[in-house]
């Protein structure tokens, strides 16, 4: 059950290295891990074996980003490029009213445009568009270099578009052709087809939060679904519903070899047959379908649970124990192996850790006898069991969540209670929508599906209305994730429980000193946004409200920012900013060096500076902020200077774009 950890833990290295390794360095460590399996071997100690086995196993880790990098990915674009191209399309990822979101790739230029280097895009098409995996298009687009993190530790577009083979992100600004169409028998345009179909009958049946919700627990588009909607949906604790994983796939692929297995054992001429091998045949295909309309592999968490079911219904077929902590360390295996970036994303550790707590639960000693009462005893139990498995679940994603999320859903365990059998209703009726979308007979049950859902809205509303009070904003450092793997890695090993130490000593620990300080000062660095601490908010210097930066930065802090600092002086050379810790300069023109250069604490500029300007104080400028992205500063009192941190720490990475 190690092994997946072990390859996380060299993953983990690999990625927060300060430069790339060169091969050599490669080729030593292997030849030593080779050696340690070896000697282990020779020796015949079964202790010796494990910890060579799980060296192996953190060395494949710490290589596999770089191998994944060699056949994935791809020079990222510097430049920002306008011209006419074609392209194919490889992937739709989402279509509305706003335009059609696609991953294109084999980019050619047309009319003198230059060749471009990546090797995929993310395009912005017109939402009037018909256009199917496997097009070819020509059109006039605009595309851009990938952002990098909008706060340092934040979610890095650059690392995960590299071993995606994404280059750049841009969109159509004009009329856009399709030259060539696609193979009509090529399974991705079929699937692409199908969902498409699907989308456009629930659009049909179904508006507004009905219709985003439903489009994404049927086929994993997400894209409608409001802002709004999304935050009530998160307080309540229900955010997971609309992200197809595990509690979907069960209800869909277990009804389906619940129902088949009482329909054979109905059938007298059945009573000989494998009724409950046929039954784990269906569910498993159902689960295979469900995963194709939810996007397939890209899907982490549907991936990972269809991977899941197919080992335990595996173990069905086999006439093995069906629901193991070795299952989960096989699913984890292949996810991480096939794409290891996926290590690094909130939905993979989100239902991971979930997986892993459930099971890890779930093989504990039985305190309660099996149920034996009546319809309302049976029923109780039911309510108990689902309470308890939100509660697990939640608990074992609360670090998690809290990092990437800044949320936490105090009465999540409420609110899946209550939501949980319109949520089984919702999935139900879209089965049934969909088996009869070919007979034209979708309408009644997507209508139903509709109804369900709205009243899972309504029970996200209740319950996000009784949090008002109750959620926090966790700001949390980077250590503390780390933390949370130490203590799920020791979780998932040790049995009986002793398996929850680790657990109940990282909590306290996190809840001590796990929390980071909030920032004093943020610094855009493709805007002129420039906020500064003001009272209990921030409030700007330069730039505007509105701006994604600041939206963002709003939004993650969970703190209010002004239009206008309160102690911000400007005019058309630049802006002092004085508070009683410290004072900034943030200059705009060449003329205010003389006057702004010393004296500060702090100088920002997005022009060149002179030289020994900031001798006095520290100095941001523009090569810096191209450098580094996003700056964050908080004052140190003691030491009377900003403490600096960039979003991005290093640009010796292939997966950086290089300033220019």
């Amino acid at each position: 059950m190690l092994l997946p950890f072990s390859l996380i833990f060299g993953l983990v290295v690999y990625a927060l290295l300060p430069a790339e390794p060169a091969a050599f360095h490669f080729v030593i460590g292997s030849l030593g891990v080779t050696l340690c399996l070896v000697l282990a071997m020779l020796s015949h100690s079964l202790a010796g074996l494990r910890v060579a086995i799980q060296l192996s196993a953190a060395w494949l880790g710490f290589c596999l980003l770089a191998l994944h990098g060699l056949a994935f990915g791809t020079p990222m674009l510097s430049v920002p490029a306008y011209g006419t191209y074609s392209a194919r399309v490889d992937e739709v990822l989402s279509a509305d009213a706003n335009g059609i979101r696609a991953i294109v790739s084999s980019i050619r230029p047309l009319d003198e445009a230059r060749e471009l280097p990546i090797r995929r895009a993310r395009v912005l098409l017109p939402s009037e568009l018909k256009v199917e995996v496997g097009d070819r298009i020509e059109a006039q687009v605009r595309l851009a270099s990938v952002p990098g993190p909008i706060l340092p530790g934040a979610f890095d577009g650059q690392f995960h578009a590299y071993f995606a083979g994404i280059g750049a992100y841009g969109n159509a600004v004009g009329p856009v052709e399709i030259v060539d169409q696609g193979d009509d028998g090529d399974i991705a345009r079929r699937v692409q087809a199908l969902r498409n179909h699907i989308g456009e009958r629930i659009d049909l049946a179904l508006e507004g939060a009905s219709a985003a919700i439903g489009r994404a627990m049927m086929m994993g588009d997400q894209s409608a679904i409001s802002d709004e909607t999304r935050d009530v949906m998160a307080a309540s604790g229900l955010a997971h519903v609309y992200s197809i994983s595990g509690l979907h796939l069960s209800i869909v692929a277990g009804g389906i070899f619940w129902l088949l297995r009482l329909a054979l054992a109905c059938l007298p001429m059945a009573l000989t047959w494998p009724n409950k091998q046929i039954a784990a045949i269906a569910g498993l295909s159902a689960a295979f379908g469900y995963l194709l309309l939810a996007g397939g592999m890209d899907n982490v968490p549907a991936f990972r649970s269809t991977l899941m079911l197919a080992l335990i219904f595996g173990a069905v077929l086999a006439g093995r124990r069906a629901l193991t902590m070795r299952n989960v360390a096989i699913a984890a295996l292949v996810i991480i192996i096939i794409d290891p970036a996926s290590v690094f994303r909130a939905s993979f550790q989100l239902s991971f850790a979930a997986v892993v707590a459930l099971i890890g639960i779930y093989e504990l000693p039985r305190l309660s006898p099996p149920a034996t009462g009546g319809s309302v005893e049976r029923a109780l139990r039911f309510v108990s069991a689902t309470a308890w498995t939100s509660f697990v679940a939640g608990a074992a994603t609360l670090l998690f969540s809290a990092y990437h999320f800044q949320q936490t859903a105090p009465l999540g365990v409420l609110g899946n209670v209550l939501a949980l059998p319109f949520v089984s209703l919702i999935m139900w009726f879209g089965v049934l929508a969909i088996l009869a979308t070919p007979f034209g007979l979708d309408g009644p049950f997507l209508k139903l599906m509709g109804w369900n859902i709205d009243r899972m809205v309504d029970v996200a509303e209740l319950v996000a209305a009784w949090s008002t009070n109750l959620t926090g904003n966790p700001i949390l450092a980077g250590w503390t994730l780390l933390a949370g793997l130490a203590a799920l890695a020791w979780f998932a090993f040790i049995e009986g429980r002793w398996r929850l130490l680790a657990p109940a000593i990282v909590l306290p620990a996190i809840l001590l000193f796990g929390f980071a300080p909030r920032p004093d000062v943020l610094i855009a660095d493709t805007t002129q946004a420039v906020a500064v601490r003001d009272g209990a908010g921030m409030g700007l210097v330069t730039g505007r409200t509105g701006s994604f930066a600041v939206d963002v930065w709003s939004q993650h802090f969970q703190t209010e920012i002004a239009q206008t600092h309160s102690g911000a002086h400007c005019d058309s050379l630049g802006c002092i900013v004085s508070t009683e810790k410290f004072s900034i300069a943030v200059i705009r023109n060449a003329a205010a060096f003389p006057e702004d250069c010393f004296g500060q604490n702090l100088i920002i500029t997005r022009i060149s500076a002179p030289k020994g300007c900031g001798a006095s104080g520290q100095i941001i400028t523009a090569q810096d902020l191209a450098r580094g992205g996003v700056h964050w500063l908080r004052w140190d009192k003691t030491a009377g200077r900003f403490e600096i941190r960039p979003a991005i720490e290093t640009l010796s990475r292939p997966w950086r774009v290089l300033p220019r």
